[in-house]
């Protein structure tokens, strides 16, 4: 079977490129989609003394969608230094705004900058719909790569979240693993479904370079040395599949970090993009 680097010459034939949308095109849609959450939070902000209860109040919001938007406009005006992960924990927001309030910009600051600007802001919509279909791509490839599997092996049982949803813990697959809360994007099963064969991550790259690059592979070679200790561990057969598309593994050095990964592991690692999966992955790999 030919390896990752086999493929390095004719790279770019072996990539699948999703589709994107154009500026400023996308205006006109980002203007209507967000033009209710600036307006909401331009009646929280003059209704709010201080920053830290225009927090509160965005985070007594009933409406999950809304109250991330809102959260994510504040982090703009009043706390761009903050994450938004942590601006979405509505559990916490008390406890947030002790931490942190201090830092905070002060609200007739705040007032005096959003009332610079037009409602619906074009930039801020902008902004906002980039947002909107983040994690898109990668949904897109998981559940083209699915299909494909089990078009290829209907023999075989394959599991995961297929778009959005929540990943398979391995702690939940393999009794006693080391890292419990470890997340992959799929297990595949032998045709009994009781042997796990494989275990997955797939992911797509836009763009890609510097640091990250170092982080995505260094990550991934982690991974995959704690599952096969596992399974050699366990007397398991059990793989791991790394599926990788997009552009982004033309830049830098990525295809030649993903054919080091594979090789660190021969036979029990495995990298593919999309377009390689019907010639790369066998049964024959899968059961041996």
């Amino acid at each position: 079977m030919e390896s990752f680097a086999d493929f390095r010459a004719e790279a770019r034939n072996w990539i699948t490129l999703a589709t994107g949308e154009y500026y400023p095109d996308i205006l006109k849609d980002a203007c209507e989609l967000y033009k209710p959450v600036l307006v909401l939070f331009g009646q929280l902000l003059k209704s709010s003394e201080s920053s830290t209860r225009l927090f509160l109040q965005i985070s007594e919001q009933s409406d999950g969608w809304m109250r991330v938007q809102l959260a994510r406009v504040f982090r703009k005006y009043v706390s761009p230094e903050t994450p938004v992960e942590m601006l979405k924990q509505k559990a916490k927001a008390a406890s947030f705004c002790e931490q942190f309030g201090k830092g905070f910009r002060p609200v007739p600051k705040v007032q005096a900058a959003f009332l610079s600007r037009p409602i619906p802001d074009e930039a801020l919509c902008a902004v906002l719909w980039e947002y909107k279909d983040r994690g898109k791509k990668g949904y897109d490839l998981t559940e083209r790569f699915f299909v494909l599997f089990r078009s290829t092996f209907p023999g075989l049982k394959i599991s995961g979240p297929e778009r959005a949803g929540k990943d398979i813990l391995l702690g939940k697959i393999f009794a006693g693993y080391p890292k419990p809360d470890r997340p992959v994007d799929f297990v595949i099963f032998d045709r009994s479904g009781k042997d796990i064969l494989a275990i997955g991550l797939a992911r797509y790259d836009s763009d890609r370079g510097g640091a990250q690059e170092d982080d995505r592979t260094g990550g991934y070679q982690n991974c995959a040395d704690e599952i096969l200790g596992y399974a050699k561990k366990h007397g398991l057969r059990t793989k791991v599949i790394f599926i990788n598309d997009g552009p982004g593994l033309l830049l830098g050095s990525m295809w030649a970090d993903y054919t080091r990964l594979e090789r660190s592991r021969p036979g029990k690692i495995l990298v593919a993009t999309l377009r390689m999966v019907p010639e790369r992955i066998t049964e024959k790999w899968l059961q041996s």
